[in-house]
């Protein structure tokens, strides 16, 4: 039999590729491999259909620009505006986050619009069409980047199965005026019987600390007020761990020479890692979509693949969103959250377009007969 200790992780990268150098993080790296990577299937699928392959860069430029553009005003105007119209100049912090994808995906179809009418020999939809192709692939690396941030996580599972998201109570931890090395957060072998079945899973901290002038004795008071504070009063220690404000802190220090070692045995939360699921599902969407063109090419009805974008990506975000945890406090009193709200429109003008496509494509081949 498995053992139940393995279905839980506890999650704490660092979200900067190098440590030391906060500048160059994952996400930033996947989104822009994005870009890079979906120019080059574009550059395909110019060449394959006889298009000028040229056009690829120029079509990049209206693909950045109306991605970060959209994504960003998206998140101001659909979850956080009266922050946002109150502080005009922190809408440019894109660096702090808050990107939305339905921002994103309105963004995007305009900006196609606009590049499809400056470029003659092709229409809009078909580039739409090909375009949504590597959305979904890009779609599926950003929400990896999510994963990486430790952001835009899931609900509490309810069980002893999910991701314990740890690198926001490492990084409070840090904050203790103390002389510390090293934080790390991980799960205990040796801690199965304390397991509930109700998602309440251990994790350990290990805290390497400089000795100075702390004795045992002295260190030990420290940690216990400070740590205890740390794990149990701020919002993301409440969002993600599960420790009990009411017991005693268990704490072991050890002596390593040079310095200590303090051991913080407390709960986290198991939550859905949503990204997880979300990047999967676009991937999918993706290879879908291509395994689809290179069988058909030139011969998809012009819009169809739009509306199968749509419906697949949004209807399953649609999903995912009851497994995601609400962004902003105002989604706690709706029936259903912004992200849900904003994708049914967009799953109802896919079902239009694919209607569409195929009535059009019925109707050229009535006229070539």
């Amino acid at each position: 039999m498995i053992n139940s200790i393995l279905y839980y992780v506890v999650w704490s990268p660092n979200p900067s590729i190098f440590s030391g150098f906060d500048r160059l993080r994952w996400y930033s790296l996947l989104f822009a491999m994005g870009f890079i990577i979906s120019q080059q299937f574009m550059i395909h699928f110019f060449k394959k259909e006889g298009h000028d392959e040229n056009l690829v860069d120029k079509l990049t430029i209206y693909m950045v620009l109306a991605t970060i553009i959209g994504a960003r005003l998206g998140h101001v105007l659909f979850y956080e505006p009266q922050r946002y119209l109150s502080n005009p100049i922190d809408i440019l912090k894109v660096w702090e986050g808050g990107l939305a994808s339905h921002g994103a995906a309105i963004a995007i179809l305009f900006a196609l619009w606009l590049y499809a009418k400056r470029t003659p020999g092709q229409s809009y939809l078909w580039v739409v069409d090909r375009i949504v192709i590597v959305v979904a692939l890009t779609g599926a690396l950003i929400r990896f980047g999510n994963l990486m941030n430790s952001e835009i996580g899931g609900k509490a599972t309810g069980t002893d199965s999910g991701f314990v998201f740890a690198r926001e109570t490492e990084e409070i931890l840090e904050t203790m005026n103390l002389p510390i090395i090293s934080i790390n957060a991980y799960k205990p072998e040796d801690r199965q019987e304390e397991l509930n079945g109700e998602g309440r899973v251990p994790v350990n901290f290990d805290i390497e600390i400089e000795k100075g002038g702390f004795d045992e004795a002295n260190l030990k008071s420290v940690l216990e007020r400070d740590v205890k504070y740390a794990l149990t009063r701020f919002a993301s220690s409440k969002k993600y761990m599960a420790e009990d404000p009411e017991a005693p802190l268990n704490l072991e220090i050890k002596d390593q020479g040079d310095h200590y070692l303090a051991v913080v045995k407390t709960f986290g939360l198991a939550k859905h890692p949503t990204q997880i699921y979300e990047s999967i599902t676009y991937f999918l969407i993706f290879l879908l979509l291509f395994l689809g063109w290179r069988k058909y090419k030139e011969n998809i009805p012009e819009g169809l693949y739009l509306g199968l974008f749509l419906i697949s990506v949004f209807g399953m975000r649609f999903v995912w969103e009851f497994f995601k945890e609400n962004q902003v406090d105002f989604e706690e009193n709706l029936t259903f959250n912004m992200g849900q709200a904003l994708s049914i429109p967009l799953v109802i003008i896919g079902l239009g377009l694919i209607v569409y496509s195929l009535k059009n494509k019925k109707g050229k081949a009535s006229l070539k007969n």
